[in-house]
Formats: structure tokens, C-alpha cells, sequence
């Protein structure tokens, strides 16, 4: 009888009890059981001590998969660009995963599920793992989700993970800039060029895909990255890699090719260089440095209660002890 499975007496049919145990579902992620990636994954989201043993027993069997973020302005084309993507890398044979990340409802803690209706002509395809996600309660939230979730996938064996993002927010961009790989998808005639500037999008973009290149404004828009990128001393002396700026029609899957294409230059470029492996270091250093505030900052509110805590409030209320003394004592504790 297989792990995590029972047959009823008087019955022919088999019941399989679905395990929440991080090392049984492991072994069945590498195994091959589809439904077991998507269960681990709900258990790196709802965090706690499963997410954290979930992470220690994924990150021995990572390191293997290429990950490409995709992030813009909402309603940029960035799901209908991921989609057309999908299919490119499945005509070239290789399985992909994609990780759609999406708010939390400040109420229910779910994720919108538009990016996987988008994407539903996948859906019976097994080369194909799609999942959106929210932070639900998680330590550190999506910053830290988002990684452990990739190392799932990537213990699944699947050799590309896309992880697209819903805004331009700061953690939305940090995730998207966390991948090997990131596409900014930018639209003409909407001054997404000065919104991706003050979202930091010019920093972390690797490509930029000008999508709904069908409407007006393309060249004012390109003309606007490249001034831009002018700007980077590096780039201008030609001593960084100058990110490719490549037009789309992504609901036609006019110019997705060469987005592909320019990502595969750019991981070719990085491989060459080194760049990669020093970007994959430099992500595990902010990933160890993120759970290592988040831990601190768990041990600081438990400390931040109770009867010493109350008495230290007492005291500053009396004008007998300044806040930063009392912080000072309660940090001391740590």
C-alpha cells in the first residue's frame, strides 16, 4: 500500500488521505506527484514551523532550475505574455512552473485567481505547473514564500520557473527582481517609462518588453528607456550588460520569441561572466539576512508584552524612562 493511502473494508475504490507531513510530500514531489507540489506549496504559504521544515528539506535538492521574474504596471500584458511563454518553452520540450504572485485579501488571506484563468489552455498539460500565491501569515510573507515555493518546483525538477508578479509595488518588485532573469513588460502612450523609474523597475530589469507595441507611442517610449539607461555610467561605458528593449503584441505572440531569446542571451551572458553564481550568492545572503530580522522581530513582540513590558510603559509615562532606554532593555533580552 502506497504512503498516505488507505482501501475502505467493503469497498473497491481507493481512498488516498492527503498527508501534511513536509517529509512524506517531499518524497512524493520527487517522486513526480503533481498534487503533492501543490499541497507543499500550501504549507510554505501558511508558514509556521511545516514552511520552515519544508524549506530545509527542498533547499538540498535546489540549485538546479532557472528562474525568470516578470513584473510592470498592472494590466501591462504580463499573464498574457507568461501564457505565450509557456507554450514557447513547451514546444521546446522543456516541463516549466510558474508562480503567480498576487495580493493577500486583507480579510480572507487568498489570491486573486485571474493569472490562472488566463492560463487554463495549460491546465491538462502535466509539463506544466501553475500556482498563484499570497502571503498568508507567512514569516517575512512573499519576500521569503516566494523562494521556499521556487525550491518546491525545483526539487519537482522542473528546469524553469516563471514568477510573475501583479504590480510594481516594493515587495512585488523584489521578488521579480530576486529571479535570474527579469522582464519589466512596459505599455506605450500610458508614461510607464517615469512609473518604472520611480518603481526602481530600471534597476532590477534584465529585459524590457514594450507590450501592445500595436498602439501608438512605441518610439516615444523606447526613446525614454534608452535615455534612461544612458544615465547608468556602467552600462554607457559598456562594462554591464545593457538590457535588450523588445516589442511585443503578446495576444498575438508577435515578438514573444525574442523575448525568449533575449533571456536566453542574457543567462548565456551571466554564465560566461560569472554574474550568475554571484547573483544567486548575493539572493541567499538577503534571503538569510530577511529571516534573520524576521526571527528577531518575532522574539522582539514576544517581548514586547506582559508585566515588564507594561511596567517599562509605566515608567515613560511618569517621564522616569525614555523610550529608547526602554527599548534598549527590552532588545537587551534578545
Amino acid at each position: 500500500m502506497a504512503a498516505g493511502s488507505r482501501e475502505e473494508c467493503g469497498h473497491a475504490k481507493l481512498v488516498r488521505v492527503r498527508t501534511r507531513n513536509p517529509v512524506e510530500l517531499v518524497e512524493q514531489v520527487v517522486a513526480g506527484d503533481r498534487s503533492a507540489v501543490a499541497r507543499l506549496i500550501s504549507l510554505v504559504e501558511r508558514g509556521g514551523d511545516p514552511a520552515r521544515e519544508t524549506g530545509r528539506l527542498t533547499f538540498p535538492l535546489s540549485g538546479k532550475t532557472y528562474t525568470v521574474g516578470l513584473t510592470g504596471p498592472p494590466g501591462a500584458g504580463k499573464s498574457t505574455l507568461t501564457d505565450r511563454l509557456i507554450a514557447l518553452i513547451r514546444a521546446s520540450g522543456s516541463e516549466v512552473g510558474v508562480l503567480a504572485i498576487d495580493p493577500s485579501s486583507p480579510f480572507s488571506g487568498g489570491a486573486f485567481l485571474g493569472d490562472r484563468v488566463r492560463m487554463q489552455d495549460h491546465a491538462l498539460d502535466r509539463g506544466v505547473f501553475i500556482r498563484s500565491m499570497a502571503t498568508r501569515g507567512h514569516l517575512g510573507g512573499l519576500a521569503l514564500a516566494t523562494p521556499e515555493a521556487i525550491r518546491v518546483l525545483d526539487a519537482a525538477g522542473f528546469p524553469v520557473v516563471l514568477v510573475e508578479t501583479v504590480g510594481v509595488g516594493q515587495v512585488e518588485v523584489e521578488i521579480a527582481g530576486s529571479a535570474d532573469t527579469t522582464v519589466v513588460v512596459l505599455n506605450p502612450g500610458t508614461g510607464d517609462a517615469v512609473q518604472a523609474h520611480k518603481a526602481g523597475l530600471l534597476e532590477v530589469a534584465d529585459v524590457f518588453v514594450i507590450n501592445k507595441a500595436d498602439r501608438p507611442g512605441v518610439k516615444e517610449l523606447e526613446r525614454d528607456l534608452n535615455n534612461m539607461l544612458d544615465y547608468d555610467p556602467a552600462i554607457h561605458a559598456g562594462e554591464a550588460w545593457r538590457p535588450p528593449i523588445v516589442r511585443t503584441v503578446a495576444n498575438s505572440g508577435e515578438g514573444v520569441d525574442e523575448v525568449w531569446a533575449a533571456v536566453n542571451r542574457h543567462r548565456a551572458r551571466m554564465e560566461e561572466t560569472g554574474e550568475l553564481a554571484e547573483r544567486r550568492r548575493r539572493r541567499l545572503a538577503d534571503e538569510l539576512r530577511a529571516i534573520v530580522v524576521g526571527l528577531l522581530e518575532r522574539r522582539a513582540q514576544r517581548l514586547a508584552g506582559g508585566p515588564d513590558f507594561a511596567g517599562l510603559v509605566g515608567q515613560i509615562e511618569e517621564r522616569t524612562l525614555d523610550p529608547y532606554t526602554a527599548a534598549e532593555r527590552i532588545v537587551s533580552g534578545l
